[in-house]
C-alpha cells in the first residue's frame, strides 16, 4: 500500500517540547496531516517507554497502534483518513573527540519493537543519562553507537539525522565530517539512508556525488503534534516494520519520494549572527572571512554554505537512489497568508477545520485536491495561494543562526 510516514519526532519527555506530545495527540494530528506511520520518538527514555507500553498495542509486525481505551480528542470524521501506526524510534546525540576535533552528531534509530527498545536502552545507559532528556547525550563515538545498535538489534535502522545542521550532524560545519565513511568507518556500509533536515532539500544533497549511494528521507523532527508532517516520506510497501526496512535498504524498493519544507525556511539555511541581526549568503560570508561586522565574532555558517564547500556538482545529480521531492507549506500558513491574519487566529483555525471536513487530511489538500474543487470551499484567494505554493511561486527570506526563514506567498 502507498502511505506517508514521519519517522522523526519527539515526545513530551524531550527538552523544549509540547506537553501534548503523547500517543493520543500524536495519533490525532497524524490523522489530520494524512500520515499512516509515525515514529514514537524518544524510545531511550524509561518514562516514555512505560507510557508507550501502557497506551499502545501491537498491530502489524513491528508496528503499534493506540489502544481503544485511549481515545483521541473529539473531532469530525474526516474523509480519506487511515488508521495510524507507530514505529519505535528515537534520536540520540553522540558527543566525542575524533581526529583532534569535538564531534556532535545526531542519529535517528528505528527499532522493530518495545522489547528491542528495552534491550538497546540498557546497553546505552552507561554512556549517558537516559532519563534526563528524550534525546539523550551519549559519550560515544558514532561508529561505536552503530556497532552496539547492530549487535543488540540486528534489524535496527540507523539514519544520520538532519545531516547538515551546523552544530549537531554528520556533515555539519561546526562538528561534522566530510563524508559518511569518515564518521562510521568500517561500519559505514550499514548506513544506507540519510535525513536531509529542514534546512536542506534533496536537490541540494544531490550536488554531492559522495551521497549518490544513499537514499534521502525527510521527517518533521516535530516538537509538538501539530508540527507533524511538515516534512514526510512516501512509501509503497506492506504495512510492517520489515516492509519499511526493505524500502530503506538498497535498491530502495517502495521508497517513492518526499515532501519538503522550503529549505530557506530552515533555521540554519543561510549564514549569520542572530544577536547582531546579520543574515548573509555564503558569498557575503566568504568576503569577510566569516566574521560578524557588528561584534567581530565568527558567524554561524549555515547549511547552504556547507553544501557549497563540499559539493562537486553545479546541479543536482540523478543517481538511481534519487526520488521525486515536492516543496510545501503548512496549510495554516497558507490560510493565514491569504487572510492576512496570524496562524493562531480563530478565523484561520475555523477555515482549517472546514477544509479538513470537506476535503480530508492536510497532505491531500496541499498536493491532490483539484483547485476547481477547492475553490468552492476555500474561495479564490486561498485557492490561488495553494496554487502558488504547489508551483513554488514564493518569496523567501532565508533563515539563519537559529532564526526561521520567512515565506511570502503574495
Amino acid at each position: 500500500m502507498e502511505y506517508w510516514a514521519d519517522l522523526h519526532l519527539h515526545s513530551h519527555y524531550a527538552l523544549a517540547t509540547s506537553k501534548d506530545a503523547n500517543p493520543q495527540m500524536l495519533t490525532f494530528w497524524a490523522q489530520r496531516k494524512g500520515l499512516t506511520i509515525i515514529g514514537t520518538g524518544d524510545f531511550t527514555h524509561p518514562g516514555w517507554r512505560a507510557e508507550l507500553a501502557l497506551k499502545l498495542e501491537e498491530a502489524e509486525e513491528g508496528l503499534w497502534r493506540l489502544k481503544p481505551g485511549y481515545t483521541v480528542p473529539p473531532a469530525p470524521v474526516l474523509p480519506f483518513v487511515r488508521p495510524v501506526r507507530f514505529v519505535i524510534s528515537g534520536e540520540v546525540c553522540t558527543i566525542y573527540k575524533k581526529a583532534g576535533k569535538t564531534r556532535k552528531v545526531h542519529h535517528l534509530l528505528l527499532l522493530p519493537g518495545l522489547e528491542a527498545a528495552d534491550r538497546l536502552s540498557n546497553r546505552l545507559a552507561p554512556y549517558g543519562k537516559l532519563a534526563a532528556n528524550g534525546r539523550p547525550i551519549l559519550k560515544l563515538d558514532s561508529r561505536d553507537l552503530l556497532a552496539i545498535t547492530l549487535e543488540v538489534v540486528p534489524d535496527a535502522i540507523l539514519i544520520p539525522a538532519h545531516i547538515w545542521t551546523p552544530h549537531y550532524s554528520v556533515l555539519g560545519m561546526s562538528s561534522g565530517f566530510s563524508d559518511i565513511e569518515e564518521c562510521y568507518e568500517d561500519l559505514a556500509s550499514a548506513i544506507q539512508v540519510v535525513e536531509t533536515g529542514l534546512s536542506s532539500d534533496p536537490a541540494m544533497n544531490r550536488r554531492l556525488s559522495v551521497l549518490d549511494d544513499y537514499a534521502l528521507v525527510s521527517n518533521s523532527d516535530a516538537h509538538s503534534p501539530a508540527k507533524l508532517g511538515r516534512e514526510a516520506t512516501l512509501f509503497s510497501t506492506e504495512l510492517s516494520f520489515p516492509g519499511l526496512r526493505q524500502a530503506l535498504t538498497r535498491p530502495f524498493p517502495g521508497l517513492l519520494g518526499t515532501v519538503e519544507f522550503f529549505p530557506e525556511e530552515g533555521k540554519y539555511h543561510w549564514d549569520g549572527h542572530r544577536a547582531c541581526g546579520i543574515r548573509w549568503s555564503p558569498k557575503q560570508t566568504l568576503q569577510t572571512e566569516g566574521k560578524c561586522p557588528v561584534c567581530g565574532r565568527r558567524l554561524t555558517v549555515g547549511v547552504l554554505h556547507r553544501v557549497e564547500l563540499l559539493a562537486d556538482r553545479a546541479q543536482a545529480g540523478q543517481p538511481s537512489s534519487a526520488r521525486p521531492a515536492e516543496r510545501l507549506l503548512a496549510l495554516t500558513t497558507i490560510i493565514a497568508a491569504s487572510e492576512g491574519m496570524g496562524e493562531g487566529s480563530k478565523k484561520v483555525q475555523h477555515l482549517y477545520e472546514e477544509l479538513l471536513k470537506e476535503h480530508g487530511p492536510e497532505l491531500r489538500i496541499l498536493r491532490e485536491t483539484p483547485l476547481a474543487e477547492l475553490v468552492k470551499t476555500a474561495g479564490e484567494r486561498l485557492t490561488e495561494a495553494v496554487r502558488r505554493v504547489r508551483q513554488g511561486l514564493l518569496t523567501v527570506n532565508p533563515g539563519y543562526d537559529g532564526v526561521y526563514g520567512e515565506v511570502k506567498i503574495f
